[in-house]
């Protein structure tokens, strides 16, 4: 449960429950943190931008290769084996840039899931007792 964490008992293994604690006045609180998430995103994003150049870099690493080569199979094979990476170099960039957008906003929704949880415990909460965090 990356991104959640229970305060209050190290080590201790807690149900969602047990936050109430004896007669409801817990003194554990379950929080969400979306650091996780966006560092996560982050990371994604990093990768896509990091995968930019590599179409331009093969290219240019390719260029002139197979003159002067007269007909040798194995170079004439390299052009479908570049073409080939870079179609998995672009998938792989699309995939990352397809997931910071899903990891950001996990970390909406369980940040929206949070205030609208804390919001239905305000009209049952007593002043000063398990504060809804």
């Amino acid at each position: 449960m990356a991104g959640v964490a229970v305060v209050g008992q190290p080590g201790g293994r807690q149900r969602l429950s047990d936050l109430a604690g004896e007669a409801g006045g817990g003194g554990d609180v379950l929080k969400h943190s979306d650091g996780v998430w966006l560092r996560a995103a982050g990371g994604a994003e990093g990768m896509c931008t990091h995968l930019g150049p590599v179409k331009s870099e093969l290219e240019t690493a390719h260029e002139g290769l197979l003159a002067g080569t007269g007909g040798l199979i194995a170079l004439a094979e390299l052009g479908s084996v570049r073409e080939s990476w870079v179609r998995r170099f672009e998938v792989a960039r699309g995939e990352c840039g397809a997931l910071a957008g899903k990891l950001r906003a996990v970390a909406r929704a369980q940040g929206e899931t949070n205030e609208t949880v804390k919001a239905s415990f305000a009209p049952v909460a007593s002043p000063g007792r398990g504060e809804v965090r």
